[in-house]
């Protein structure tokens, strides 16, 4: 008896090992400092600032500071439970990975594909903005909008397909933009009101806030739906922990990287939304406008929507890139633990999963063609479902990280030194302000109460391809291992220990 037993326990150190090697095995670390801190800022810096701040502001008045300040917290929660699993065990599966070490396969599989989902349909917009962006000058008036489509798409494909590392100098310059843009506004705004001057006519200062309705001028039930939508302009922040799995020694840079979010959340997002109300009445700003745009205008300055389109052109082109390097590594740690076919696990001669990169690229294209004939409505329906691949992504993040902390508890893992604060109370609260944001969804009609319902769609769908995938892959009838003693032994008695 206590032979088969061993001889049981030594097969699942076996398996485990396999499993680990799977994932993080065969990629390069190519990232450095230097991008690592770039792909963090740029995560949490999109269109959702440049852009959707202008219609935010029309709906919600100033009370945006202090929604894009609560959601901004959460987000910063959400990357330090990121952080203390990274610390744990960087993988370039991140989510995915450690969704099978704690819950076990079928969870991995749901975590991976939503999140799939959710790059597929964002990918398709990114694309799609980029052609309409160009279209912005007049000397591209006449050129069709698939061509542009398609020079994004080829460029981003080779920068990813080359080598992470030109994926992540990429995402260094397109950050560096967007940064450099936001710093302008912030000297620029910033000396203006401290030295007293008008804009437009309009003297400066907090007085525009308390002129005008104050700080909840609608009331305060505005503010409460915009949550649903605001928290979406964090969305990319997850990246850094799939950038991890490449990165030269992750735990020594991550931490850093991640606490710098905070600060740079508080300063871009908050700060940015301050001084727009208090250079101008809230009232001046408009959707469909860059809030941005419309205060640099009013200083009349020229070319300023020359340069607020290069911004807007560098997010969707950071968002595109974003997408396509992370789901190659998703869809490969879903391949390698028998969740996706076998062939999106391939490599190439660059250790880059091409695989589940050109199968993105493959729906990018087909989305790019699509978008010609789908209804403006039916395709934000398309992009709301994926914001539930973002919310079940941030959720799995979470939970993982509290049976991280319970297995600490148990002893059966090493304690990390780089911990989410106020854990595990904060750990649930982040899960019941990701709850609090699905209701509100639903309640968004038409669009986010069409999501919300098409939950059980999903589920349906997520579990007939389980049943396929379990039918053709006899492996996953087994039960998984999520037991991270093996995990840790493993680990510490080194790479070519045998139980």
């Amino acid at each position: 008896m206590t032979s088969t037993t061993e001889r049981e326990a030594g097969n699942a150190a076996l398996d485990k090992k396999a499993w680990l090697a799977s994932h993080d095995d065969g990629l390069h670390q190519g990232l450095g400092r230097r991008q690592v801190q770039m792909i963090a800022i740029g995560g949490a810096i999109g269109t959702g600032l440049f852009l959707g701040a202008g219609s935010r502001l029309e709906a919600a008045g100033p009370s945006l500071a202090l929604v894009y300040l609560v959601c901004g917290a959460f987000a910063f929660l959400i990357l330090r439970a990121l952080g203390e699993l990274v610390l744990h065990r960087p993988s370039s599966g991140s989510f995915v990975s450690y969704a099978r070490e704690f819950l076990g396969e079928r969870a991995s599989y749901v975590a991976g594909w939503l999140y799939f989902l959710n790059w597929a349909m964002t990918g398709i917009v990114d694309i799609t903005a980029v052609a309409l962006y160009m279209h912005y000058w007049g000397m591209f008036a006449d050129t069709p909008q698939w061509v542009f489509a398609l020079v994004a798409l080829c460029i981003v494909t080779g920068m990813n397909l080359i080598s992470v590392k030109y994926f992540g100098e990429m995402e260094f310059w397109f950050a560096v933009i967007k940064v450099g843009a936001l710093s302008l506004f912030l000297i620029v705004g910033t000396a203006i009101l401290g030295s007293g001057m008008g804009v437009a006519g309009h003297p400066t200062g907090y007085h525009l806030i308390t002129d005008n309705g104050g700080m909840f001028p609608h009331g305060w039930l505005p503010a409460l739906v915009l949550i649903q939508g605001v928290v979406f302009a964090y969305a990319g922040i997850e990246l850094i922990g799939i950038a991890a799995g490449e990165t030269k020694d992750a735990r020594a840079i991550l931490p850093s990287a991640i606490n710098g979010v905070i600060w740079r959340i508080a300063l871009f997002y908050v700060g940015s939304v301050v001084l727009l109300v208090c250079l101008l009445p809230w009232t001046q700003y408009r959707a469909g406008e860059s809030p941005f745009v419309t205060f640099f205008a009013a200083l009349g300055v020229p070319g300023i929507g020359s340069a607020m389109n290069i911004v807007v052109l560098t997010a969707a082109m950071s968002s595109l890139n974003s997408g396509l390097y992370s789901t190659g590594r998703v869809l490969r740690s879903l391949a390698m633990g028998g969740s996706a076919p076998s062939f999106l696990s391939r490599l190439n001669s660059h250790s880059v999963p091409f695989a589940g990169i050109m199968v993105t690229v493959t729906i990018y294209a087909v989305g790019v063609v699509l978008n010609y004939f789908v209804p403006s409505r039916v395709f934000e329906i398309v992009l709301n479902i994926a914001s539930l691949g973002i919310l079940s992504t941030w959720a799995f993040i979470v939970v993982c990280q509290i049976k991280l902390r319970q297995a600490i508890a148990r002893g059966e893992a090493e304690p990390v030194s780089f911990r989410m604060p106020g854990a595990p109370f904060t750990s649930w609260l982040t899960l019941a302000f990701l709850a609090g944001v699905l209701v509100l969804m639903a309640f968004d009609y038409p669009n986010g109460t069409f999501t919300v319902a098409s939950i059980p769609v999903l589920a349906v769908l997520l579990a007939l391809g389980w049943h396929l995938l379990r039918r053709n892959n006899p492996t996953l009838l087994r039960p998984t291992i999520p037991s991270v003693v093996l995990t840790q032994k493993i680990l510490e008695s080194g790479p070519d220990s045998r139980p």
